[in-house]
């Protein structure tokens, strides 16, 4: 909102700056503890300027030309979504046994997670207990299924195919997860192989259910096949997570009004306090507008477990093999290979400077709006000023929401990730900037409603970033020509690939 970017808050943020730099001299033992303590701070305070100068000169003064191809919509590909299953439901009047999973990883790995918590109780006419979802050990995330989902929905939607509950009878009152925590537990499945068939589970888990009527399967991360299934357990893979997997209410309209300030230009004499409820009747008369929502994932997690050079010199290397070190025992990603070498095969996180040099040379220009969907970006504003400086009308969370819309989701990765991943299904275009659980998610969920997706093309980016002769020109036309079929085209599925990422064409029939 355009009340955060007033001129109080920039004379504001230019004194905070100035005493953030006067910091290390300041308090020179703080500094000297932070290194210690906390490695991967210290690029925080050495700024990495362009690594592209040349390129992003010519990017601020560009001029657009193909601006109504890029807002296009998507034409029919001969796919839609499925209306109902091919095969009945099965379910049985009163199901006797009862399945419990306990689900790690961030918020996407857990929605497919749960997605095929609902096939395993349906391949073993089991009960599903409502997913238990572990704390994210990196976020120190603790919101549980019903904090994220819509419980009710999700219930509702699936009531035909399985039985599930909120919680266990009474006679189950000792199953908890502090109970498989503590010892080697008989009903406790820990041997779940990654794939498994679902024969795996008749042969090894039925059992399980027949002596002691519950199962608790842990850990379940991609613990099921994605080939080789019955057509009807696929349909009900994709039905979850398509259809019964909705988030909670205020999640939904947080997200319809960020959606809805995107969409429309705010008035001057529209109240912060009641932005929220008001929003769809005050901009209904304004007229529409296109957004950009772009999955920017450039935390220190990525910039430390790969081995690209970001820019940010001998500092910022230092603080990465410090994190490593701390982290994973200093084990990296690709290793073996040079910067050069990994940038041309397109294994280097694009940077937010080139994931903005990306969009300009694809057409976006200054006038473009443009939603952050990001954690934390590694680098703070100094590494997302280029960007900024690239698409001014840039936006996230923090501007667009008042501080009292955000309490709900402050300090909640999972909510905050939610919210991101609405906003991101509701945009015009949408595009990572590296692949990863959120890139996969949002990118099969958009290609099942046929939406518009820029997947950019690592490989093509690393080499014409490694050629620092490359000419503007030459840089947006071989931008250009190099994603022409990477805006939504559909891609089938292959072998081992997922249908939660790529849903053609397990969770779609013909047009």
């Amino acid at each position: 909102m355009r009340h955060l970017h007033s001129s109080y808050s920039h004379r504001g943020g230019a004194m905070a700056g100035a005493f953030v730099l006067l910091l290390p001299f300041l308090f020179p033992s703080l500094f000297t503890s932070l290194s210690h303590a906390s490695p991967s701070m210290l690029s925080e305070w050495n700024a990495p300027k362009p690594r592209h100068s040349r390129l992003l000169k010519s990017a601020l003064q560009r001029q657009t030309s193909n601006e109504q191809q890029l807002w296009m919509p998507l034409a029919n590909q001969g796919w839609k979504t499925c209306a109902e299953s091919d095969t009945p439901s099965t379910l049985p009047e009163k199901s006797q046994f009862y399945i419990q999973v306990f689900l790690d990883g961030g918020l996407n790995q857990q929605r497919m997670g749960i997605c095929d918590a609902v096939a395993v109780a349906k391949i073993l006419n089991a009960t599903l207990v409502i997913p238990h979802l572990e704390v994210n050990p990196v976020w120190q995330d603790s919101s549980t299924f019903m904090d994220i989902f819509d419980v009710d929905h999700f219930i509702n939607v699936l009531k035909d195919d399985i039985s599930i509950v909120k919680e266990l009878p009474d006679d189950f009152y000792w199953s908890t997860r502090e109970y498989y925590a503590t010892a080697i537990r008989a009903n406790r499945v820990k041997t779940a192989p990654i794939h498994a068939s679902a024969n795996w589970y008749i042969e090894n888990v039925s059992p399980i259910l027949q002596s002691y009527g519950i199962a608790a399967i842990a850990p379940f991360s991609h613990r099921l096949a994605f080939d080789n299934m019955p057509k009807d357990i696929q349909r009900l893979r994709c039905k979850v997570n398509f259809q019964a997997l909705v988030f909670v209410p205020h999640i939904r309209a947080l997200g319809d009004a960020l959606v809805s300030r995107l969409k429309y230009l705010p008035s001057e004499s529209e109240s912060s306090t009641n932005y929220l409820k008001d929003v769809t009747n005050s901009r209904i008369q304004q007229g529409n507008g296109k957004f950009v929502v772009l999955h920017l994932r450039f935390d220190k997690d990525m910039a430390a477990h790969s081995a690209c050079d970001f820019g940010g010199g001998k500092a910022e290397k230092l603080a990465l093999a410090k994190y490593r070190q701390v982290i994973w025992q200093g084990r990296v990603l690709n290793s073996q290979f040079t910067d050069e070498e990994l940038r041309s095969q397109g294994r280097c996180p694009l940077t937010p400077e080139e994931i903005g040099l990306l969009l300009a040379a694809l057409g976006f220009d200054n006038s473009t709006r443009l939603y952050l969907a990001s954690h934390k970006v590694y680098g703070g504003e100094a590494r997302i000023s280029t960007l900024r400086s690239l698409f001014p009308l840039m936006e996230d969370k923090k501007s667009l929401a008042s501080s009292e819309e955000r309490a709900r989701i402050k300090g909640k990765a999972s909510l905050l990730a939610a919210l991101d991943y609405y906003v991101g299904m509701h945009s015009d275009i949408f595009i990572s900037a590296s692949p990863g659980n959120m890139h996969n998610a949002v990118v099969g969920h958009r290609t099942y409603l046929n939406l518009k997706t820029v997947r950019p093309n690592m490989a093509l980016l690393g080499q014409l970033f490694l050629n620092k002769s490359v000419t503007w020109p030459e840089f947006q036309e071989a931008v250009v020509e190099g994603h022409e079929n990477r805006q939504g085209q559909l891609r089938q599925r292959k072998p081992e690939q997922s249908i939660y990422t790529y849903p053609v064409p397990d969770c779609m029939c013909n047009a």
